[in-house]
Formats: C-alpha cells, sequence, structure tokens
C-alpha cells in the first residue's frame, strides 16, 4: 500500500526536465472569483471545498464555503506574476506515517504546487524560497498549458488625456509604466512653460526623455497641436509599447523609427468629422543617446532621482534660446538628509537650514550652470519651484562663451550662521579674507564663544525667478484651464517681483501686453525676428534684439532666501499675523512678499536685525493667569513700571524713552521679578 501510494504521489510530480506542457493544478488562480467559479457557489445549496477532502470539510452553504476559500485557501496563498498558489490540501502530497497507523489516513498533508516546476512543498516560506531560486536561476516560463490573459489595466484622465496604466502604476519597483498621480501640478507647470515657447516660434521640437506612460508628450501634442513636434523616449520596451497604445488611444499617428505607423481605428474619424494629422514619435534608446545624436527646442528631464548624469548631453544640442526644464525627485539629498549625497552628487556642502528647500534649487541651478558652461552655454533661471515630493527648474539657453562667463560668476559660497540664521554671499575675488565673519551683518561671533558660521555651497546667487515669463505662463494657464497651476503661479509672480498684493499692474499702453482678470499681462513679442530660423545662424541685429527682449521682461532681481517668521519669534509675546506683519516691513521701507517654498516664510530686502525689531515692535506680552490683571489696572501699573525704569537708568530721557521703547519697557516689566504695585499704595 505505501508503495503505490508513492507511485500515485509521484505521477502526480511533473518532472523538472521534461519539457512538455500539462495542465495546471486547481490550486493555481488568478482571481479569488475564479476559486469560486471552480466551487459553484450556491446558497441554497450545499457545495464541498474544491481544494479540501470531505474528511476535512464537509459540504456547506454558499456564504460559509466562500468565508473558507477566502481566509483558509486565499490570505494564505503566494502570488507570482499574476497568478496565486493557493494551499492545498487534497491527498496529493505524500505524508511520512505516524507512529499510529490510523493517524495516517486521517491527516492530510497541506502543501502548495509550483507554478513553474509542479513540485509539492509544504512550508509557504519554502515555498518562496523555491520561487525565487527559479527566478534566480532564470527560469519563470510555466510549464503548465495556459491561457495568456490580458494583463488588467486601468485608464487614467489627465487633462483632457487618456492614459492606461498597469497595477502599481505608482510605485516604480513593481511597473514598468511609473505614473504618479501627486505630480500634476508639476506637469502642468511644464506645459505652461512650452506652451509660451510654442507662442515665441512655431513649430518646436520638443523631447520628453523619459516618457513611462507618455502621458506629458501626450498633452504637449493634444493641446498645441501642430505648433509642437513631440518627441517621446524611454529605454524600457514594455514602457514604449505602452507610450504606443496610449497614442491610440488619444488618436495620435505614431512615428517609430522613421516608420510612420497608422491605426485604423484610433484614425478613424471622430465625432466632430475632421482627420487627426498629430504624429508623434516614440523611440527607445538611452536619453544620453538621444540628446546627444539630435537637437531640440524643448527638453524635459524627469528621471528617477537626481537628474546631474543627463545635464552634459541636455545642452550639447538645444538650440538657442531654447528651454531645457529638470525635475529633480532626490528630495532626502536635496533638502540635507543626505548630506554625503549631495556632495557625491551636486559637489555642494549643505547643512539642514530654515531655508533648506531654496538652498535645494539653488544647488540643482548652480550644477545645470556648470553643465552649460561647458559647452559654452549660459543660462537664464526662469522658473525654480520645491515642493514636497520635487523640486522643478526651468531655464532658458543662451549661447556664448562670454555669456556663460557671465553666468559662471552668479555660482558663489554662502557664509551662513547657526545662531541667528542670517546668511550672505561671498563677495567675489579669489583673494583669502583674514575674518570672513566680517562679512556677516549679525555679531554673534564676537558675543559667542567658538566658531558660529558654516561655509556653504557653491550656489546659484542669481536670480531664481523671471516676472515676465511667469506672467506669460500664467495667460496659458487661464487659457487652457489650468485650475491647480492658476494659485502657485499667481504667487510666483508676487515672490518673483517681491510684492505684497496679489498681482502688480501695468500700463495698458503697450501692443505686446494683454488684460487678464484686471491685470494687464505682457506678452511674447510676435515679430518676425523673434523666431528661430532652424538650421541657421541668426544675425547679430537679431540675436542682439532677442536679449533686449529678455533683459525687459526681467524686473527688480528679488531678495536671495527668506525668513520663517515662527523661527524667529519672541517667547513670550504674540507675533502678529503674518499678513499684518508683510505690511508692517512694507511701511518700514522694505521689499517683501510671500514665498511658496514655505507658507510662513517671508521674503525680505531687511536684514535679521531689522526684521526682529519689526517683529518685536508689534508684538503682544503674552499674560498668564497669574499675572494677568484688570483691564483697568494696566495702564496705572505700566506707568508705574516707567518711572522705576527712569530712575534707575538716570542716562535716558524720559520722554524720549516712552516714545520709542514702550514695547521694550512692558517686556522689562513683565520680567522683573518685582511685586505688582498695591492697589491702596
Amino acid at each position: 500500500m505505501e508503495q503505490e501510494s508513492t507511485r500515485e504521489s509521484d505521477s502526480t510530480i511533473l518532472d523538472v526536465s521534461s519539457d512538455y506542457p500539462r495542465e495546471k493544478h486547481i490550486s493555481i488562480q488568478r482571481h479569488l472569483a475564479d476559486l469560486e467559479k471552480l466551487a459553484d457557489l450556491k446558497e441554497d445549496e450545499k457545495k464541498p471545498c474544491p481544494l479540501c477532502p470531505e474528511e476535512k470539510l464537509k459540504a456547506c452553504y454558499g456564504p460559509k464555503l466562500h468565508r473558507h476559500l477566502q481566509n483558509l485557501h486565499w490570505k494564505v496563498s503566494v502570488e507570482f506574476e499574476g497568478y496565486r498558489m493557493c494551499i492545498c490540501h487534497l491527498p496529493c502530497h505524500p505524508v511520512k506515517p505516524n507512529l499510529v497507523g490510523e493517524q495516517t489516513l486521517s491527516k492530510m498533508g497541506a502543501h502548495y504546487h509550483c507554478i513553474i516546476c509542479s513540485a509539492t512543498i509544504t512550508r509557504r516560506t519554502d515555498m518562496i524560497s523555491h520561487i525565487n531560486r527559479h527566478v534566480n536561476k532564470g527560469e519563470t516560463e510555466s510549464r503548465f498549458i495556459t491561457v495568456p490573459a490580458p494583463k488588467s489595466s486601468e485608464v487614467l484622465k489627465e487633462l483632457a488625456t487618456d492614459v492606461q496604466v498597469l497595477p502599481n502604476y505608482s510605485t516604480p519597483q513593481k511597473t514598468d509604466s511609473y505614473f504618479n498621480p501627486k505630480m500634476k501640478l508639476n506637469r502642468q507647470l511644464i506645459f505652461c512653460a512650452l506652451a509660451v515657447l510654442a507662442e515665441e516660434r512655431k513649430p518646436i521640437e520638443c523631447l520628453d526623455a523619459f516618457g513611462a506612460t507618455g502621458i506629458m508628450g501626450l498633452q504637449w501634442a493634444k493641446h498645441l497641436r501642430s505648433a509642437v513636434k513631440v518627441t517621446i523616449n524611454d529605454c524600457n520596451e514594455n514602457s514604449v509599447t505602452m507610450i504606443r497604445e496610449n497614442c491610440h488611444l488619444n488618436k495620435m499617428k505614431v512615428k517609430l523609427e522613421s516608420m510612420e505607423e497608422d491605426n485604423g481605428e484610433a484614425m478613424a474619424d471622430g465625432a466632430d468629422g475632421e482627420e487627426n494629422t498629430d504624429t508623434i514619435e516614440v523611440t527607445r534608446m538611452d536619453a544620453n543617446v538621444i540628446m546627444h545624436l539630435r537637437a531640440f527646442d524643448f527638453i524635459h528631464l524627469d528621471p528617477f532621482g537626481t537628474s546631474v548624469n543627463y545635464l552634459d548631453s541636455a545642452f550639447r544640442n538645444v538650440r538657442n534660446l531654447g528651454i531645457v526644464s529638470l525635475t529633480s525627485t532626490d528630495t532626502s539629498s536635496l533638502y540635507a538628509k543626505a548630506q554625503h549625497v549631495a556632495l557625491r552628487h551636486y559637489g555642494c556642502n549643505i547643512v539642514r537650514t530654515e531655508y533648506y528647500k531654496e538652498l535645494g534649487a539653488r544647488m540643482i541651478i548652480a550644477a545645470v550652470t556648470r553643465a552649460a558652461a561647458r559647452c559654452n552655454k549660459a543660462i537664464e533661471v526662469l522658473l525654480a519651484v520645491a515642493l514636497e515630493h520635487f523640486v522643478l527648474v526651468v531655464v532658458r539657453v543662451l549661447r556664448g562663451p562670454s555669456t556663460a562667463d557671465d553666468s559662471v560668476k552668479k555660482i558663489r559660497y554662502l557664509i551662513h550662521c547657526q545662531w541667528c540664521e542670517e546668511r550672505i554671499f561671498q563677495k567675489q575675488g579669489s583673494m583669502a579674507e583674514e575674518n570672513p565673519y566680517q562679512q556677516l551683518p549679525c555679531d554673534c561671533h564676537s558675543s559667542m564663544p567658538g566658531k558660529t558660521a558654516v561655509v556653504l555651497g557653491p550656489l546659484w546667487s542669481g536670480s531664481i525667478f523671471n516676472s515676465g515669463f511667469l506672467r506669460r505662463m500664467l495667460v496659458e494657464a487661464v487659457q487652457h484651464g489650468l485650475d491647480e497651476a492658476q494659485p502657485l503661479l499667481k504667487t510666483l509672480v508676487c515672490e518673483a517681483e517681491c510684492t505684497t498684493s496679489k498681482l502688480s499692474t501695468h500700463s495698458p499702453s503697450d501692443e505686446n501686453k494683454q488684460e487678464e482678470c484686471g491685470v494687464y499681462i505682457r506678452t511674447a513679442n510676435t515679430s518676425a525676428e523673434s523666431y528661430l530660423i532652424h538650421g541657421k545662424r541668426k544675425s547679430d541685429e537679431v540675436l542682439r534684439n532677442a536679449a533686449k527682449r529678455q533683459k525687459s521682461e526681467n524686473s527688480a532681481e528679488h531678495p536671495a532666501f527668506y525668513y520663517n517668521i515662527h523661527r524667529h519669534s519672541i517667547r513670550g509675546m504674540n507675533m502678529p499675523k503674518l499678513n499684518k506683519f508683510l505690511n508692517y516691513l512694507s511701511e518700514a521701507g522694505y521689499r517683501v512678499s510671500r514665498t511658496h517654498f514655505d507658507p510662513m516664510g517671508v521674503r525680505t530686502n531687511a536684514p535679521l536685525a531689522q526684521f526682529k525689531t519689526v517683529l518685536m515692535k508689534y508684538s503682544t506680552p503674552t499674560y498668564t493667569g497669574g499675572q494677568a490683571e484688570g483691564p483697568g489696572h494696566r495702564p496705572g501699573d505700566i506707568q508705574q513700571g516707567e518711572q522705576a525704569h527712569s530712575k534707575a537708568d538716570g542716562k535716558v530721557d524720559d520722554a524720549e524713552f516712552l516714545e520709542d521703547d514702550k514695547s521694550a519697557v512692558t517686556t522689562a516689566l513683565l520680567t522683573k521679578d518685582c511685586p505688582a504695585p498695591c492697589a491702596a499704595d
């Protein structure tokens, strides 16, 4: 009997060396519904479990059998390439005889069936290790007769563009076609920048170097039409296939390796009866290779992590007055969480500061400037946005070694005080200073022991916004209905001009300005001289006019960095509201605005000492329960305290002290360890 049972069990196991296929075991299914179909669940009729013998589970009704299949078989299954290897209790696994012979017949061995080699394994952990050994050997094809089921996909819609994505599309480690819904704002900002460039000259050749699902390139081609020639590139074969399917899904022609492919169903006439002639070129090669081989007017880099490995190739063949945009998602190194990685990738020494987001953006711009200068090209920063998940930098490329030298001169080191968070860029020059602490406006070095400041950088010290370009981006966002990008662009315009008003107004006399929401917004010069002639060098006069137009867009340079109002709050004092504090600084004669880097940040050209003085002046003292007095006693108490303080200090006049330093007197009164005056006295 034992020999016959062993032969039967051996016959159920496929020989690993055999190449002929066999049917897969019933315990291997794709979905729980397939397992329920196998059991033929019915509420009014008892059915047995297909993976358990009658000795283990008797026939039961549908709800109980559904819970049994879900909790016992499906939850402890092993997943591999879309299949689930459920636990099986059928007598197909040989069980070693026990001491009592009767228990051998009643005990059934629970086991798993391997989808690759059909071996039966008892433990779940052993089954996972067994599958991993197959994967390491390269054995991932099943020997069973299986019908290749199509991969379940989902269609998402963004900006009137449909994209087909695979399961786990938001996890880059588990899918080839990565799609992040949180980057919608990033895609809208890049679309606005491309739309502004398309208004300057037509047509332009643009490249999405890391296509993934192709959502960004499809949005460009669908909304900008004949103004752009879109090329979507990716080095993954599965991603290229997905991009082609998404192009057909949006009724676009696909040009693959100079061979134009038309999809009859996709190119059928739509409801409007017009034929769609939009063509998207899809390439499969490394991003560095395609940027070395071809020239583009607009290049967008969005790799997984840092983009410094692709900067040299991006600036090699980009055309004059073209735009390069790059999205960096290595926020751990940019935001000073991994300082050694920032030193390795960007060559910058940084520490965690209150303005760490702008510090990361300026660090990227410095790397971009050096990469462009190696190709005898300069940059003009149009936009720098640093949010929670990414850092976006958009620059315009200017040819010429002299302009490249001017850009490199804007890369400087930053002196940062670790006590008061004051900061200043080092002065230009190659001579070593005897005491670099003298450049800081604060006096922490003289009042504090030891070294109080650190040198950060090298960083970009120039402007990180172009107000004229941002205003034109706002126009494009309004025209295309980009609701999420409009509030951010309005904040960026105010930050670029360093003003507290929502948007600064201009006179409507010029023809190159148009009105939007009651604000006159400057638009691009659409004369023939502003267009770029492909394949030819522009004359000196045309280049000079283009440079003048770029200079006219730049307003007064905004102050570098910002202060956090909570970081510099005074202990025991209630701060004013942020908008009121901005008005107070503006009334004091300083330029001031809010910043998108920090919701409680203030960008101003006021030194930190003046910043704290204004904050102290308009802050009110915080009264505790024991020190709080009635409203009728407060003026008298303050007056008596002022008299006592004026007697102690005979050098200060009473009238001047009352007029200038009322807030300081109140603070001194509250902090003094003297009893409150009695009402009888």
